[in-house]
């Protein structure tokens, strides 16, 4: 299933690894570990902020996804579900609609 993770990052210790030249490799290496389907960097609530599309297999999955932000930035990470527009059409609203409207 598709998930929206998102990826919250605390100053410390990403400004450290900024300043020592090593955050982009640690990105390209979660990048490269993860493959996301999309990725965004910005900003949220004052933090660097990652926003990615990664497909989960299962839910074992999760923390191998995670864990490079955890152990490498002390990242926050968020997990929600996404559907397509697809998927949507596939989910029977008139029928869940009929059943529970």
């Amino acid at each position: 299933m598709k998930m929206l993770l998102t990826v919250d990052f605390p100053h410390e210790p990403f400004n450290t690894l900024v300043r020592t030249g090593q955050a982009a490799a640690v990105i390209d290496r979660i990048m490269d570990s993860i493959r996301p389907e999309a990725a965004y960097f910005t900003e949220q609530d004052g933090h660097r902020c990652g926003i990615f599309v990664v497909e989960v297999a299962s839910q074992a999955a999760v923390p191998a996804i995670a864990e490079p932000f955890f152990l490498n930035f002390n990242a926050n990470c968020k997990f929600r579900i996404v559907m397509s527009p697809i998927d949507l059409q596939e989910a029977g609203l008139d029928e869940l609609g009929k059943r529970w409207g």
